[in-house]
Formats: C-alpha cells, structure tokens, sequence
C-alpha cells in the first residue's frame, strides 16, 4: 500500500499544504490517480456541514418559522464527474503539469510507480503578464 501526498503549487510561488491518499495499487495511470484524488476531494466537500451560526442573540423557534431560516444558503454539492472531465481539460491545456517525485509525467495514460511515500505535485502554470 502507497501513501500519497499531494501537494498543490503555482509558477507564482503558491503552496498549498499537502494532505495523503491511501491508495493500494503499486501502479496506476496519471488519469486514474487524478480521478482518485478528485473523488477524495469532492467526497469531503460534499460531506462537510457549514460552519454553525454563532450568534449573539439567537432568533427563537416562532421567528425562525415565521420568517425562515436566514442562515447561510445550502452548500452546492460538486459533481465528481464535471470536476474530473475540467481537470483533464486543464492538464491536456498545459494548466497543470503533474510531478511524480522528480519525473514529470506528460500523458494522461503514462503509468506511475507509486512508492509507500510518492509525493505528487500539481503544478499550476501562471500564464506571463505582459508577454
């Protein structure tokens, strides 16, 4: 079983903090790790509940019914499917460019070894302002 860590960085500077994936192939195409990696990231999206609303004063259960929960509006939840189609898009555009330790891979279907701690940049290319 790997331990991937994915890490998110821009031309710009930007890091992300990485955060781990199990996954128990040794093997996988780039495209199968990125559909892994989007279920996860969606799975937790959808899952999370907003914050709860702390209020100083709190509307009590009669004026809740009478004028409706004024709370945040409900959390759109993420198709995982759109997501993955639109991040395939953006690798096969040069939005992104995938590093699997120190080898960049350059096609959707090229195989990776995955190792017990494989860490995967996404590296987000900032297009030249000016150029």
């Amino acid at each position: 079983m790997a331990t991937v860590t994915f890490v998110d960085e821009s031309t710009a500077g930007a890091r992300i903090p990485a955060w781990a994936l199990q996954i128990f192939e040794e093997r996988l195409t780039l495209r199968e790790l990125i559909h892994r990696r989007i279920h996860q990231e969606v799975a937790e999206h959808n899952a999370a509940s907003p914050e709860p609303r702390r209020l100083l004063v709190q509307p009590t259960a009669t004026e809740r019914a009478l004028n409706g929960d004024r709370g945040e509006p409900p959390r759109r939840r993420v198709d995982p499917q759109r997501q993955i189609a639109l991040a395939e898009q953006a690798f096969r555009g040069n939005g992104f460019v995938v590093l699997v330790g120190d080898r960049q891979v350059e096609e959707l279907d090229d195989e990776v070894d995955l190792r017990r701690d494989t860490e995967v940049t996404f590296l987000k290319l900032v297009p030249l302002v000016g150029g």
